[in-house]
């Protein structure tokens, strides 16, 4: 699984996940300054999961239908680097992160809704 890194991601969480083996593109390093609409757009050119702690995200989703990708995973936690690759790690590992799902990881619980069922993917 591939990932692109949106602006608002920790350098130091997109660190802990390269050297975890993780293929992680960074909109801070190579489009810094585009917009959310552009970022999802790259994101699904590019076949990657949007990794983000912009809650925008659920808005462009779910509600005017941009598609951002293969997934979404929307951080609202702490932005705690080693937290954040544990959790992303955890989420490939179970299966609960695949293709078609936004994810919403929060304190003490993971919200995945499939974006199929509203017509995002088809």
């Amino acid at each position: 699984m591939k990932f692109l890194a949106d602006e608002n991601f920790p350098d130091t969480a997109l660190r802990e996940l390269r050297a975890g083996a993780y293929d992680v593109s960074s909109v801070s390093e190579d489009n810094p300054g585009i917009g959310d609409e552009e970022v999802a757009g790259l994101c699904d050119g590019l076949g990657r999961v949007l990794l983000t702690f912009d809650k925008d995200f659920g808005e462009l989703v779910f509600r005017r239908g941009l598609v951002a990708g293969l997934s979404v995973v929307l951080f609202r936690i702490d932005p705690e680097p080693v937290v954040v690759a544990e959790i992303l790690r955890s989420l490939v590992d179970t299966g609960i992160l695949t293709a078609g799902v936004f994810c919403v990881v929060a304190r003490n619980k993971v919200r995945v809704r499939p974006l199929r069922a509203i017509g995002v993917i088809d």
